[in-house]
């Protein structure tokens, strides 16, 4: 369980994954979905996923080259975990 928590921890770092559970995105698109959130944050949150194996980050060719970011198998894996955060903090606020 520590395994788990350790590798979302981190302000943000859930909303990253949320986010990349719908699919592939852009930094660009990443960040037009969490406004709040600067670019560094964006970027160290972004770097940590891959580093842990959750997050892969790819360019693409072209002009201007974009950057598209997705989970991997073991970041898929954290879906299950993320929806029943989702719920359980739902369930709070209901209560509160």
């Amino acid at each position: 369980m520590e395994v788990a928590l350790a590798a979302i921890g981190g302000r943000w770092t859930t909303l990253v994954l949320r986010d990349l559970v719908r699919g592939p995105l852009s930094f660009g698109d990443l960040r037009r979905g969490l406004p709040t959130v600067s670019a560094k944050v964006l970027t160290e949150r972004l770097t940590r996923l891959q580093e842990s194996g959750l997050v892969e980050r790819r360019r693409t060719a072209g002009f201007p080259p974009r950057t598209i970011y997705r989970l991997t198998a073991a970041g898929r894996e954290l879906e299950p975990l993320l929806v029943e955060l989702y719920r359980t903090g739902a369930a709070l606020l209901e209560k509160a």
